[in-house]
């Protein structure tokens, strides 16, 4: 069975991953508001009634600012671990509360959905792997520096979407304050160009059809930069850039071989925990 996928928004001004099969589908964060959710996705010809749950990575606002009106009006659970909860804002309603807990398996439909730490300055952040039968896609942002866990998970993954956040040099010249360059370059900020790649380029599965390189800073990266520099090494892995302004189009994700493409959607309606540290 295959896994549609699309960024409908990823940068500091909000971020939000869709993943779904045929029946039902999950968000990965929602630092949209829910409008911009339900125009985006209308856009897309996704159906917005298909979305069965949110998972949250932490805290920080631009992964959570829409979730509480999308929840209450669709009646969507969250997934959110007990520390990021205890940590943020968010005015949900007590049933839609869900227990989210490292490598623990939770099933929504067909697809099943597995929490793991990161390296990130949040209270208890969480990387996540969607899965639907033998297809399996990575949600691999807000990340201080690459870990065992993050490594074993992008070896698994038919599509991914990576943080490439900032090329170090326009960070090291740019106009940040000395404080900001350490919280975002200092381990537990974000990954740069030059992280996200090495991890790409040593850790890419040959089944791996499509990485949309995700949360790029506004002032310290650029598109064409990102791009260019992932697909010198792309081989057959689709090079996508996640917009900080716009959804990207739909992609369809299966394991065939290498034969995923483009969803021509138009307008269709038991691991052990370990410790990060």
């Amino acid at each position: 069975m295959a896994l549609f996928i699309t960024s409908l928004n990823s940068g500091s001004n909000g971020n939000c991953y869709y993943v779904g099969n045929h029946r039902e589908a999950v968000l990965i964060d929602v630092g949209i508001s829910c409008r911009e959710v339900e125009k985006r996705m209308l856009r897309l010809g996704l159906n917005i009634r298909k979305v069965k749950a949110i998972f949250v990575s932490h805290e920080h606002s631009d992964h959570i600012r829409g979730i509480a009106v999308l929840s209450k009006k669709y009646q969507l659970p969250v997934y959110i671990t007990t520390n990021t909860l205890k940590n943020c804002s968010l005015l949900l309603e007590y049933h839609l509360v869900q227990s989210l807990k490292g490598y623990e398996e939770i099933t929504i439909g067909d697809i099943l959905v597995t929490a793991f730490p990161k390296f990130h300055d949040a209270a208890e952040p969480h990387s996540f792997l969607v899965s639907c039968k033998d297809v399996k896609v990575g949600i691999f942002t807000d990340i201080g520096a690459p870990c065992e866990h993050l490594i074993r998970h992008f070896k698994q993954c038919h599509a991914a979407f990576l943080e490439a956040n900032y090329d170090e040099q326009m960070l090291a010249t740019g106009h940040y304050p000395y404080h900001l360059k350490r919280r975002i370059s200092g381990g537990h900020g974000h990954l740069s160009n030059r992280q996200a790649l090495e991890l790409f380029k040593t850790h890419k599965p040959l089944f791996m059809s499509h990485l949309l390189l995700s949360h790029l800073s506004k002032d310290n990266n650029c598109p064409n930069l990102a791009s260019e520099l992932f697909n010198a090494h792309a081989g057959g892995t689709q090079i996508i850039v996640a917009s900080r302004y716009e959804e990207t189009p739909v992609y369809h994700i299966q394991n065939s071989g290498g034969q995923n493409q483009l969803a021509g959607l138009g307008n269709m309606q038991p691991d052990v925990q370990f410790s990060l540290f």
